[in-house]
C-alpha cells in the first residue's frame, strides 16, 4: 500500500534541530485545533496533489551527501498507521536515513510500536493544553488518558524527544503553560512556539495579536521550573 503524501519539502534546516532533513506532509487529523496552520491539509486533502513515494526515495538517494533524514508531519501522521506509514518508514530506515515523527500523541500504542522496532529516531509531541481543557484546545472530544500515556512513555527516555506547545491568546496563556509544564515535569526539552494568526483559518483567531516578548519570557521562566531545556521558536 502506497502512503498518501500531500506535501514534500526537499531540504529543511528548521524541522529538526541540528539536522538537515526532507519533510513530508500527510493528510487528515483526528484533532481540529482552531489555530492549525495546515487546516486545508486536514479538512480538504483532495485539493492537494499526491506526491509519489518514489519521488521522495529518489531524492534522498541522490542527496545522501547532506540529507540526514526525513521529518514526517501533517496533519497527524499516526492516523496512517494502517495506510502504508509503517512500510514507508521501513524503506527510509533501510536506506540508512534518520526518521523524525511529529505527533499529537493520541496513539501511544503505535508510537511504542515504532520505537520498539527502531523505526523512529526522534519524536516531537505537541501538548496542546492542560488535560482538563484539552477538548477546548483541539475542538474535539479527547482521550486524555492516551495523551498521558504517550507523555509518560516519552519521559522514560527510550527515544530522543521534545514536547512543544503553540502559545495562542485565549487558549494557551501563562496559567495553561504552567499546567502543561507540570504535566510533562522532568522533560528533557520543551519548546514554546509562537502563534501565527496569518496562517490559521479561524476568523476570530486571525484578529488576535500574538503574545509579546515579555509574556513569552514569563512563560519560559515558568516552564523552566519543570523542564531541563526550554526553548522558544518564533519571530
Amino acid at each position: 500500500m502506497s502512503l498518501e503524501i500531500k506535501g514534500f519539502i526537499e531540504t529543511s534546516l528548521v524541522d529538526w534541530d541540528g539536522k538537515v532533513v526532507s519533510v513530508i506532509f500527510l493528510p487528515g487529523c483526528n484533532f481540529r485545533c482552531p489555530y492549525c496552520q495546515n487546516m486545508g491539509l486536514v479538512q480538504h486533502p483532495e485539493k492537494y496533489l499526491t506526491v509519489p513515494e518514489n519521488k521522495i526515495f529518489d531524492y534522498l538517494e541522490s542527496h545522501r551527501s547532506f540529507i540526514d533524514g526525513i521529518c514526517i508531519t501533517g496533519g497527524e501522521p499516526t492516523i496512517h498507521r494502517n495506510k502504508g506509514l509503517t512500510e514507508f518508514i521501513r524503506k527510509i530506515k533501510t536506506m540508512g536515513f534518520l526518521v523524525k515523527l511529529d505527533t499529537n500523541g493520541s496513539d501511544p500504542g503505535y508510537i511504542k510500536e515504532l520505537v520498539s522496532h527502531q523505526l523512529v529516531d526522534f519524536i516531537a509531541m505537541d501538548v496542546k493544553a492542560p488535560l482538563e481543557s484539552y477538548g477546548r484546545a483541539v475542538d474535539v472530544k479527547v482521550d486524555t488518558e492516551a495523551i498521558k500515556e504517550t507523555i509518560r512513555f516519552l519521559l522514560q527516555g527510550k527515544i530522543d524527544y521534545e514536547f512543544r506547545t503553540t502559545v495562542v491568546p485565549t487558549i494557551t496563556g501563562i496559567d495553561e503553560i504552567e499546567g502543561i509544564a507540570k504535566l510533562i515535569a522532568g522533560a528533557g526539552k520543551y519548546v514554546l512556539q509562537q502563534f501565527e494568526p496569518d496562517h490559521c483559518e479561524d476568523i476570530q483567531l486571525k484578529k488576535l495579536k500574538p503574545f509579546d516578548a515579555d509574556t513569552i519570557s514569563k512563560m519560559t521562566d515558568i516552564a523552566r521550573k519543570y523542564a531541563a531545556n526550554v526553548a522558544y521558536r518564533g519571530k
